[in-house]
């Protein structure tokens, strides 16, 4: 709080002590509880919103900042923690202590979740494995497909190394089109089943390109299905859409108990009245 909006506030409470009877301090107590309360509930707004904004990022930088944001406001929100915790206690409004006492539960649930999925948010795998695959792999599926080209028009048995041209293309159109569900999926099972196709097919159109016996279209291979593997290593680690399940489930839960925590904590301080003395 300002100073100048400490002073209103303290003039605030003088006013109400006069017309009231109760004493100045008490007043301000009251009305510093409330204030904390408040700014509290609007922290731990701040916060899920910046760690929601941190999954949804499309790029590490934007991730990168929300985690930082999210990591603020949690932080002054502990702090408030702290503070009412010991103005409640000083005061005894005991009501008013186990409701933030259950916020306090709560939050540190809430924590926990999130300092799984801030880390998580950061990383952009999915994303990272989702523009290698858009990008340097189809570059490189190009690549491979100009080398099979190349080796056919100069094969002395041009059927046969059309047939093999073609066994590779396919495998390699498949690769590429297993990409994207792998990308996607969240179970290891499913993940397995699609990196073990792909092995077979890397297989076949390993041997079509060998018994081609084209050098240019094998190395050009091989840089296809380098990047391959990172695709399926990025996509493996799984950080975006581990993070976005544990926000749209067990974060979303935490976060609607918490909400109705700091909803019953004001509620509770709104309800001190003082009675008027003479």
């Amino acid at each position: 709080m300002g100073s100048m909006q400490r002073l209103i506030a303290l003039s605030c409470a003088a006013g109400m002590a006069a017309a009231c009877g109760a004493s100045p301090a008490v007043l301000q107590q009251l009305v510093e509880t409330r204030r904390v309360a408040s700014q509290m509930h609007v922290a731990f707004a701040s916060a899920a919103d910046a760690s929601n904004r941190a999954v949804m990022a499309d790029t590490d930088e934007t991730s990168a900042t929300a985690v930082d944001e999210a990591k603020q406001a949690r932080e002054a929100i502990e702090k408030d923690l702290d503070t009412l915790a010991a103005t409640l206690r000083s005061v005894g409004y005991t009501e008013d202590q186990r409701a933030l006492a259950a916020f306090k539960t709560h939050f540190e649930e809430y924590r926990q979740v999130d300092d799984e999925i801030l880390p998580l948010a950061v990383e952009n795998t999915n994303l990272k494995a989702q523009r290698l695959a858009f990008g340097p792999a189809q570059q490189a599926a190009r690549e491979l497909a100009a080398t099979l080209d190349a080796a056919t028009r100069t094969a002395k048995n041009s059927c046969c190394a059309e047939a093999l041209a073609g066994k590779t293309r396919a495998a390699l159109l498949e690769i590429q089109v297993l990409q994207a569900p792998h990308i996607a999926e969240s179970e290891d099972a499913a993940m397995t089943k699609l990196e073990n196709r792909m092995q077979e097919l890397a297989k076949t159109a390993r041997a079509a390109v060998d018994e081609l016996n084209a050098p240019a279209a094998a190395a050009a291979l091989d840089r296809f299905m380098a990047i391959n593997a990172e695709i399926v290593t990025l996509s493996r680690r799984n950080s975006n859409v581990r993070s976005l399940a544990l926000s749209l489930g067990r974060k979303r839960m935490i976060t609607a108990e918490c909400e109705a925590d700091l909803i019953a904590l004001e509620q509770a301080l709104a309800r001190h009245t003082f009675s008027a003395t003479r």
